[in-house]
C-alpha cells in the first residue's frame, strides 16, 4: 500500500474492517472482521495486485452490507459455473476479494 493508515481507513470505512494495529517503524499494520486478518504493508514500489478468497456464510448480506458502505463491488453476486455463489470487491491498491460461498 502506498499510505498503510489511509488503506486502514478504506477497510473500516468501506469494507467494515477493525483497525487491529500499526507500526510507523514497520510501515506496516492489520485490519480484521470476523475471522479474517489483513496485513497492509506500506511501500513505494510497484503495486502488485493479489487476489484472495473469502468465505462467508451468506454471500448476499455480505454484499449488501459492503455495498452500503460505499465498497468498490467490481463484479456482482451470481452463481459460478464451479459451484459457488461469489461477488468481487477491490480495495485502494487494486487488490481482489472474491467473496463467496458454496451453492
Amino acid at each position: 500500500m502506498r499510505d498503510v493508515r489511509a488503506a486502514q481507513a478504506h477497510y473500516r470505512d468501506r469494507l467494515g474492517f477493525d483497525i487491529a494495529w500499526y507500526n510507523d517503524e514497520g510501515c506496516i499494520g492489520a485490519v480484521s472482521r470476523d475471522d479474517w486478518v489483513v496485513f497492509l504493508r506500506g511501500t513505494n514500489g510497484p503495486i502488485v495486485p493479489q487476489v484472495c478468497w473469502l468465505f462467508v456464510e451468506d454471500v448476499d448480506a455480505a454484499a449488501d452490507d459492503l455495498a452500503s458502505r460505499g465498497a468498490d463491488i467490481v463484479d456482482p453476486v451470481s452463481d459460478k459455473p464451479w459451484g459457488l455463489r461469489q461477488f468481487t470487491v477491490s480495495d485502494l491498491a487494486g487488490h481482489l476479494f472474491h467473496v463467496f460461498c458454496d451453492l
